[in-house]
């Protein structure tokens, strides 16, 4: 018994002192340069990784893509905007001074988009100015069949088209015609802007108080031409140079 009571007591003795009195430890050397470096490359501090993580922002395209002198948006961006129906970038890329080439319908056109993307069902009118996002040529020493060659196009309502050549013309006419716009399609802060034109509040107050919020099914005369008013009136604001914020939604 007295032997067990000893040991303990040396081993407390010896917990006690090493708390007391800790034995310094050997101090691990510092790496190399050469092993600093790589463990750097290894390992990055968080900051250094956070740019490489977050994507770019997406944006409507500035710089033309030339093809047969014809000034487009290049395929890459086309064939993003093509998937959905993106109104807001519509009137951003159809705002005055914008440098995509406009084109215009030789003859009216069942609507559909060949490269498999969203589409607005009906037609495209007669003389309906469309912008050109690029050629679909055939492949060279193919037979040509239908959807191959012609352009991919945008309509200011934010849906796509796909036409062939002889259904084009880049000669304007004297007054091109626009399809329906879903004002509620609209981003806020595209809705404000677009209100501080006088003529567009205007239309738009009249068209809320014939069509009461309903554009569709059974409507009113009224609401049908009081809706047509203020589509032409966001036309006209878009085309002659009226303010068109960014939009903040885009492919």
């Amino acid at each position: 018994m007295r032997n067990y009571l000893s040991v303990g007591s040396v081993l407390l003795g010896v917990a006690c002192g090493s708390a007391a009195n800790p034995v310094p430890q050997p101090k691990a050397p510092d790496p190399a340069p050469a092993e600093a470096e790589e463990a750097k490359k290894a390992d990055p501090p968080p900051e250094a990784e956070a740019p490489a993580a977050a994507e770019a922002p997406a944006k409507i395209p500035k710089e033309c893509v030339m093809k047969d002198g014809v000034c487009t948006v290049g395929k890459d961006f086309a064939k993003r905007v093509c998937q959905s129906t993106y109104v807001n970038v519509a009137l951003a890329m159809f705002a005055k001074g914008t440098p995509w080439q406009r084109g215009y319908l030789t003859r009216k056109t069942q609507a559909w988009n060949a490269e498999g993307g969203a589409s607005v069902a009906g037609f495209v009118e007669f003389d309906e100015e469309v912008l050109v996002l690029f050629a679909r040529m055939p492949p060279k020493g193919g037979m040509m069949v239908s959807g191959m060659g012609g352009f991919q196009t945008l309509r200011f309502d934010g849906s796509c088209v796909t036409l062939q050549s002889e259904e084009v013309t880049f000669k304007r006419p004297p007054a091109p015609k626009y399809p329906r716009i879903e004002w509620r399609w609209l981003e806020d802060g595209m809705r404000d802007t677009l209100r501080k034109d006088s003529k567009v509040d205007a239309a738009y107050l009249a068209q809320r108080k014939e069509c009461k919020g309903v554009t569709t099914g059974e409507v009113s005369k009224k609401c049908v031409t009081a809706d047509q008013k203020l589509v032409d009136a966001i036309v006209e604001h878009v085309v002659s140079g009226g303010d068109v914020p960014a939009p903040t939604k885009l492919p």
